[in-house]
């Protein structure tokens, strides 16, 4: 019977000790997310750029000169967009592994 107890006060303690850290790893997950929504609009924002200027080219808006140059560097743009959602998606793996390992260790301290 005392062991039961020593044991759910450690439990109760080593949960109430880890709510900081699950809690701020849910923030982290929040904000990654936020920031992933803001990289996916911006990176369709992007091809939109991208598409008009190929438009503009063939309407005869733009020089062939023109195009290629801009086309070049709307694509760079595109690209790095592209790093920073890959970026985005690592940070929110890490997240997900962190909050998977502290659900864990806290389901097996409550046994």
């Amino acid at each position: 019977m005392e062991f039961a107890l020593v044991l759910l006060l450690v439990t109760a303690v080593a949960a109430f000790v880890a709510a900081p850290l699950r809690s701020g790893a849910a923030t982290s997950a929040e904000a990654a997310s936020a920031e992933r929504s803001e990289l996916e609009a911006a990176r369709d924002a992007k091809y939109r750029e991208i598409r008009d200027a190929e438009l503009d080219f063939r309407t005869g808006k733009l020089s062939e000169e023109e195009w290629h140059d801009q086309d070049r560097g709307l694509k760079r743009q595109a690209m790095e967009l592209l790093r920073r959602l890959d970026d985005v998606g690592a940070r929110e793996d890490e997240a997900a592994v962190l909050n998977a390992a502290d659900e864990h260790s806290t389901a097996k301290a409550l046994r």
